[in-house]
């Protein structure tokens, strides 16, 4: 089984950046619980230009290793199948 990993790009004051984080959290939580770990990234767009340019109007964006999973909104159900999915790739 390997680890997933998984970066939740926003930015501080993100109202759908906090509540993309409470979903990546509670379905990490989960999975770790059930013996699934996932290495976690949070990474802001005011701290990388290039992060900006990329993604300043899709806030928040998840990725799963380097493709993209979700954006603005993020489905847990969605997310838990993916991620699970990357641990038995």
């Amino acid at each position: 089984m390997l680890t997933p990993s998984l970066t939740l790009i926003g930015k501080p004051g993100c109202h759908l950046c906090d509540e993309a984080r409470a979903v990546v959290s509670g379905v990490v939580d989960d999975l770790a619980a059930h013996g699934v770990p996932v290495d976690v990234q949070e990474r802001s767009i005011l701290d990388d230009a290039d992060l900006d340019v990329r993604w300043h109007d899709d806030i928040p964006v998840v990725l799963i290793g380097t493709a993209l999973h979700d954006r603005w909104r993020v489905d847990p159900a969605r997310l838990r199948e993916d991620l699970l999915a990357a641990a038995d790739a």
